[in-house]
């Protein structure tokens, strides 16, 4: 069983801000909790491949009353609560799979006496609404459930309130029906997401991991850049966008990549703050980077109800410019500091890391090829977390096989069978797993592989019970919003600002963003935003992707943003540094986010969306690249600025000159670009004139 330092009594040192990222405990609690996460990814894992088949309402009671039987006692059980707690979170986990087993045991009755609700329907849907709540707060915190809370009170007693906040009324069963029954409630499309895609997802990148991906993408990271100038921090930056391909979880790559990154760093010279900073940066910025990006972009395409690698698209040049950003931003530092590259004989071959763990990235781009080839991301995820199971047991067999032309023909067999899902389904992959799991019980490191993928299925539920709950509870905002009609009346206003300055709305829904996320995770903070301002926005001109896409990238920032920055704080205790004093650094080097959402609402072309003015005066492909030239410019003046340092330390006024032009590019008017690229000019001259006159 997967362990981390324990404690004398046996039980783990949690992480104080988020008690889940240690182990399961070695106590018999412990161990029945591991296996209840193990069940509960099977479950899913067979739900997703259709191997075990339910109606997609029953699915989604079974999800929510797993995340609940293995939240309320592990949550206890890692905090060292006493008996009494302990009593009340597996009374709790007992009612939540009481709850699931009555919605699968009455789904025909229930659906026959929809709007009709009995009294023990009424119940059980108070029970599991408490429950939610409850869930919620015992994970994340007061912040959502005190929002969603004041949601649900809207519904029950909003007709009182003044015109035009009231509604027209709505009684207490008829509330209850609509929120814990149906799918527009709990159970709604961000549930149902939790359930499928993203379940999947976090499942594949927990194999991966157990693998041995993290190693893989620190070494070629290493090797690649770790003998250039703040090679410790590139490395950061590019190993944690490796794992954002991989995992959606910011605070998660935070603690697994920033366990080596963050010491590395400090090694190497850079204050713990930026240390600290540059990692959370990198780290949140996987939310955004394709082709997993985070469990919003699966909520985002499910809520448009466009293709997932429409999603991708608009997503990847941004992304691209985010860790480009970061990494000048830590490049400068590194020069003004005067850090030096690691050398060469002491960092690993980037090569002989690729040779040996290439096939690791096999599953990666079957999984980008299968979601560019206009497969769900539902098959893409269960093909690729499949394939992974294959190549980790297939090759754990190999290891006992002759070498030579066994292993080959080995090999051959294993990529036939890979391949024969296309023709005859997944079966196919399901008995070739089953196979290789006999024959890895032949050997004792056959057994040791199993053991691993066994650990894998109890870490990736344990990382995924924050998702899912707050998917749960989010849905009764979702809910609130079906039934009255609430987000009419804030996306009305954001729509009168926008008459009078679509930026001032773009600002307020900016400020909305990061003020919710101070509380709530970016996925809650995603949908309550996106369903009151992205209509809004739509209204005012701005493509829909790109609407949303600007929710989506200010929810992210919120982690980084001061007083809450939840991935700030969890870098702290690895940098020994205040977590405020980490975020402040962290908002600097994370400029580029802030900006990028603005110039694609003015400038769609910089997530390859259609519409615009520049894109209907000078065409779609030219705009493209103006548009990507003049980001880079801004930018990389704003790292000038904030840094002080371009080859040299620079004054004042020369850094002020800097960023007067880089926001005078952000801004989308013909008038500003020329001013902008003017200033630049201005101060490309003047730096290389005070160089030469140095020199």
């Amino acid at each position: 069983m997967s362990q981390n330092a324990e404690a004398p009594d046996g039980l783990q040192v949690a992480n104080p801000h988020d008690p889940l990222v240690a182990g399961f405990p070695m106590s018999f609690e412990g161990r029945l909790l591991f296996w209840i996460a193990v069940a509960f990814s099977v479950f899913q894992v067979l739900t997703a491949a259709h191997l075990v088949d339910f109606a997609s309402q029953v699915t989604r009671a079974f999800h929510v009353g797993f995340l609940m039987l293995l939240g309320f006692p592990l949550l206890a059980l890692m905090r060292g609560s006493g008996r009494s707690v302990k009593a009340v979170a597996w009374s709790a986990a007992c009612l939540a799979v009481a709850v699931a087993l009555y919605q699968w045991w009455e789904y025909v009755p229930l659906l026959m006496r929809a709007g009709d609700p009995l009294g023990r329907d009424i119940v059980f849907g108070v029970i599991v609404l408490g429950l939610t709540f409850a869930a919620a707060w015992a994970i994340m915190g007061p912040a959502l459930p005190i929002i969603a809370g004041a949601f649900l009170a809207y519904c029950l007693w909003g007709e009182y309130l003044p015109s035009p906040l009231n509604h027209r009324g709505y009684d207490f069963a008829q509330v209850i029906d609509h929120m814990a029954y149906g799918t527009e409630g709990i159970y709604g499309i961000p549930t149902y997401v939790s359930s499928t895609f993203i379940f999947l997802f976090i499942l594949f990148g927990a194999f991966l991991e157990k693998a041995g991906m993290i190693r893989l993408f620190t070494d070629v990271s290493l090797g690649l850049v770790g003998h250039k100038m703040g090679g410790a921090a590139k490395v950061s930056v590019l190993s944690s966008g490796l794992m954002g391909t991989i995992s959606g979880s910011g605070v998660a790559n935070v603690v697994t990549t920033g366990q080596f990154t963050i010491p590395l760093m400090k090694k190497f010279g850079y204050r713990p703050a930026f240390a600290g900073g540059v990692e959370a940066t990198a780290s949140m910025g996987g939310q955004i980077m394709p082709p997993v990006m985070g469990a919003v972009a699966f909520i985002m395409a499910e809520t448009l109800g466009v293709e997932y690698v429409e999603i991708v698209q608009a997503a990847i040049i941004p992304a691209i410019l985010y860790f480009a950003a970061a990494f000048w931003m830590v490049h400068l530092e590194a020069g003004r500091m005067n850090l030096r590259g690691l050398s060469k004989a002491e960092l690993p071959s980037p090569k002989a890391a690729l040779k040996e763990g290439w096939h690791l990235i096999l599953p990666l781009g079957v999984l980008v090829w299968l979601l560019f080839s206009g497969y769900t991301p539902l098959f893409a995820g269960t093909v690729g977390l499949g394939l992974t199971l294959m190549l980790i047991l297939g090759a754990s067999v190999a290891l006992g096989l002759p070498s030579g032309a066994i292993r080959v023909i080995f090999w051959i067999g294993i990529g036939l069978l890979a391949g024969a899902f296309l023709h005859w389904g997944i079966w196919v992959l399901a008995t070739a797993v089953v196979v290789l799991v006999a024959m890895n019980l032949m050997s004792k490191g056959g057994r040791e592989t199993i053991v691993m993928c066994r650990d894998a299925l109890a870490d990736g539920a344990k990382t995924a019970l924050p998702v899912g709950v707050a998917c749960a509870l989010v849905g009764i905002i979702i809910g609130t919003m079906t039934l009255t009609g609430a987000a009419n009346t804030f996306g009305q206003f954001i729509v009168g600002v926008g008459e009078k300055s679509l930026f001032l709305s773009l600002v307020l829904t900016m400020i909305t963003c990061i003020v919710l996320g101070m509380g709530i995770p970016t996925i809650p903070n995603y949908i309550i935003t996106s369903s009151i301002a992205g209509p809004a926005l739509l209204e005012l001109g701005v493509p829909l992707i790109v609407s949303h896409m600007f929710v989506f990238y200010f929810g992210i920032l919120a982690d980084l943003t001061p007083p809450v920055a939840l991935a700030c704080f969890a870098a702290a205790p690895i940098a020994k540094e205040r977590g405020l004093t980490i975020s402040l650094q962290a908002v600097k080097i994370a400029a580029a986010g802030f900006v990028i959402p603005f110039m694609a609402v003015y400038t769609p072309a910089l997530m390859l969306q259609d519409g615009g003015p520049l894109s209907q005066s000078i065409g779609y492909v030219p705009a493209v690249v103006y548009v990507v030239v003049k980001t880079i410019t801004a930018i990389g003046l704003w790292g000038v600025a904030v840094i002080g340092w371009l080859g040299r330390p620079l004054v004042l006024w020369q850094r002020g000159l800097a960023m007067v032009a880089a926001f005078a590019l952000i801004v989308a008017a013909p008038i500003s670009d020329i001013v902008g690229f003017l200033l630049v000019a201005t101060f490309v001259a003047q730096h290389l004139l005070v160089q030469r006159a140095s020199a």
